[in-house]
């Protein structure tokens, strides 16, 4: 007989899930059972330091009250209606969500990917209907070294060939310039193109930042083509990088907006696409949905969510831990990390090769309580969530001081 999960331990459990669970990820060989703010705690009572937070969607921390309250709430009263029919908690989620962002318009959906699709979707009818491209026929530009979630079409645009291989055949109608190249997206950008979907900040490639004035180029060269601008700020949105949104260190404003991740609080999934009226009114009944997008439980900690950010203080937080965080990294440029790319709360960390893989300094770390993650090669991502103490910050960066230390 299987025994219970409770007197199972973080090896039992890991061995347990190997024949049953589909292989997609590589997690780190911890098994977390409780979370309390910036910590999370293992079956086997041991504490560790979050400074993922859940790549983003965590921005909050873990079981935050506010939101957790709001989910109770909610509990009680109703969980889902479909959008068969209307419920009582969606139309304030779509209004605060809107002003927050400064558009007119929510689609709400569920995952990130979804949020991409849908996306994908508008674009083309807008171009279609809207632009007079001839059917069948709109393209979308987007960047190389791009992460915007893995569904067939997604994949079809990536230039990961983890995510790629094996997975066609692809779908058309996408053009994949390089990032950060202004000159290359002209060229791409035709009267053929419905839309340019970029990240405002690549996170999966590594918190990879942009020029100054390269998102303000294009906005500026969408807006001359007649095309729309998609900003995907799934996981750069929503406090992270010390502005409500990426694109706001720019002051730039996008036709259309990808949310996902931290509009759920860590409690459900939430996600939307927020647009102009001209462009998501290009949708009729029948053409786009969802029968969880929008659910009152997903809308009343949306709300909640919401209303954190309305106060302005995560993303002050942000901005001035921020500031640790950045010269924490500079100290150890030379000490084992040999270059890292900022802002706010996030960050992207290159480590010497010779001092270890992202994925070898990710274990270490985890060994000295502290939960990050790697990315491609010798890279590993710093994520915490925006409740984080300074001292929980600065105790993070002396355990990856040491383990760099250690391990030079």
């Amino acid at each position: 007989m299987t025994a219970p999960a409770r007197t199972r331990t973080s090896a039992d459990l890991i061995r347990a899930e190997e024949p049953v669970l589909a292989h997609n990820y590589h997690p780190l060989p911890v098994v977390v059972a409780r979370a309390e703010g910036t910590w999370v705690e293992d079956v086997d009572g041991r504490r560790y330091l979050d400074m993922l937070a859940g790549y983003s969607a965590l921005n909050f921390g873990h079981r935050h009250p506010a939101l957790v309250q709001a989910a109770r709430e909610q509990l009680d009263r109703l969980t889902l209606t479909s959008r068969a029919f209307h419920n009582d908690r969606l139309a304030e989620f779509a209004e605060r969500l809107a002003e927050l962002t400064g558009l007119d318009m929510v689609l709400p959906m569920n995952t990130g990917a979804e949020a991409v699709e849908s996306g994908i979707k508008v674009a083309r009818k807008w171009a279609y209907d809207v632009k007079g491209v001839p059917a069948d026929r709109a393209t979308i530009v987007v960047a190389a070294e791009n992460f915007h979630g893995r569904t067939t079409t997604i994949v079809s645009f990536s230039t990961d060939e983890t995510a790629r291989a094996g997975f066609g055949p692809f779908t058309p109608g996408f053009r994949i310039v390089p990032y950060n190249d202004l000159a290359a997206l002209e060229e791409a950008v035709d009267e053929t193109t419905a839309a340019v979907l970029i990240e405002p900040i690549q996170g999966e490639a590594g918190v990879i930042i942009p020029d100054e004035g390269y998102l303000t180029g294009v906005r500026e060269l969408t807006r001359r083509k007649g095309c729309l601008f998609i900003a995907d700020e799934i996981q750069s949105g929503l406090g992270r990088t010390g502005r409500t949104l990426a694109v706001e260190h720019e002051d730039v404003v996008p036709d259309v907006l990808l949310l996902g991740k931290a509009l759920g609080g860590g409690i459900v999934p939430v996600s939307a696409v927020v647009a102009r009226r001209e462009v998501l009114g290009v949708l009729h009944p029948g053409e786009h949905g969802s029968t969880f997008g929008g659910n009152p439980l997903a809308a009343a900690v949306g709300t909640a969510v919401v209303e954190l950010l309305e106060s302005g203080e995560y993303q002050r937080r942000a901005a001035e831990l921020g500031v640790i965080l950045r010269g924490g990294l500079t100290e150890l440029i030379g000490k084992g990390v040999v270059g890292f790319r900022a802002r706010g709360l996030w960050a992207g960390v290159d480590v010497d090769p010779a001092i270890g893989t992202g994925r070898e300094i990710s274990e270490r770390l985890m060994r000295e309580g502290i939960l990050v993650k790697d990315t491609h090669g010798s890279t590993i991502r710093l994520a915490p969530p925006l409740t984080i103490t300074a001292e929980e910050l600065r105790s993070a960066l002396a355990s990856l001081e040491k383990v760099l230390g250690a391990s030079g």
